[in-house]
């Protein structure tokens, strides 16, 4: 692990140009908001070790603050102003950082516990259309929700242990803080993953499976054990039963879905066993 010691005390970790895969392939509609799964192509960035303190905020904004705690009662306008200053001093783009630029680097991250990290992404409600090369995303909220952002939230007690939340960043909280990344500017339009399900398929899918683990046994069952006539009269409760078990299923299994990714080419493709 590269650190790299830069103004304000600020001491980063230096990231190789790397790929990290986010979300699941799992194909259980109890997964859909963190499908689809796609791998994205990182290149060599600097990420802070800890959240940005108290005192280091304060030298930033030319204030006066010692506590070497980590700074909450934050908005994002602070967060921007924080970075302005700071970007005359790197060659990157100074901000926080992305879901993927934090993934990549979580085990060498430092996040107290207790402690919720504002990330740069906006709260989607999935993986679809999110950007393959690392930059954050961003502009595709509107409404109330457009100040929350993707964060990751330290386990009270327990460290090294987070999860994956949505925080408001519109409003100063306790406890809330954020660190930086300083990464190379992207240009051009990012490459993305489709946007779009496909709606025939995933139907014809769940047709097939709510058959093959729900209607079909549900009739079966009754004429192996030798109720042959109530697999006819009884026909409309054993489609309905089947529907219920099929659905059920479908909340934790369906076979597991594609992974898209950058192919060599540098297009969009998705992964082939």
């Amino acid at each position: 692990m590269d650190i790299v010691e830069d103004v304000f005390g600020l001491r980063f970790i230096k990231v190789k140009q790397s790929n990290v895969f986010l979300g699941t392939d799992k194909g259980g509609w109890v997964y859909a908001n963190e499908r689809p799964r796609h791998r994205v192509e990182l290149p060599s960035y600097l990420i802070l070790e800890k959240p940005i303190s108290k005192s280091q905020f304060a030298a930033i904004m030319g204030e006066e603050d010692s506590s070497d705690e980590p700074k909450d009662m934050i908005t994002h306008e602070d967060i921007a102003l924080l970075c302005s200053k700071l970007s005359s001093h790197f060659e990157g783009e100074v901000r926080r950082p992305s879901q993927s630029e934090w993934e990549c680097a979580k085990d060498s991250l430092i996040l107290p516990c207790g402690w919720t990290e504002l990330l740069a992404d906006e709260a989607t409600g999935n993986h679809r259309g999110a950007p393959l090369d690392g930059r954050p995303r961003i502009g595709e909220v509107i409404g109330p929700l457009s100040g929350h952002r993707v964060s990751q939230a330290a386990h009270p007690t327990r460290e090294g242990v987070y999860a994956r939340v949505a925080t408001p960043g519109d409003r100063p909280l306790p406890m809330v803080g954020f660190r930086l990344v300083v990464s190379p500017k992207r240009e051009g339009d990012a490459k993305i993953v489709p946007d779009n399900a496909n709606l025939m398929a995933n139907i014809r899918s769940e047709l097939f499976w709510t058959t093959v683990l729900g209607i079909i046994p549900s009739f079966t069952i009754p004429i192996l054990r030798g109720f042959e006539s109530y697999a006819i009269d009884g026909w409309a409760n054993l489609l309905f039963g089947g529907l219920c078990a099929g659905f059920v299923t479908g909340a934790f299994w369906r076979p597991r879905r594609k992974t898209w990714i950058l192919n060599s080419d540098g297009e969009v493709s998705y992964l082939t066993d």
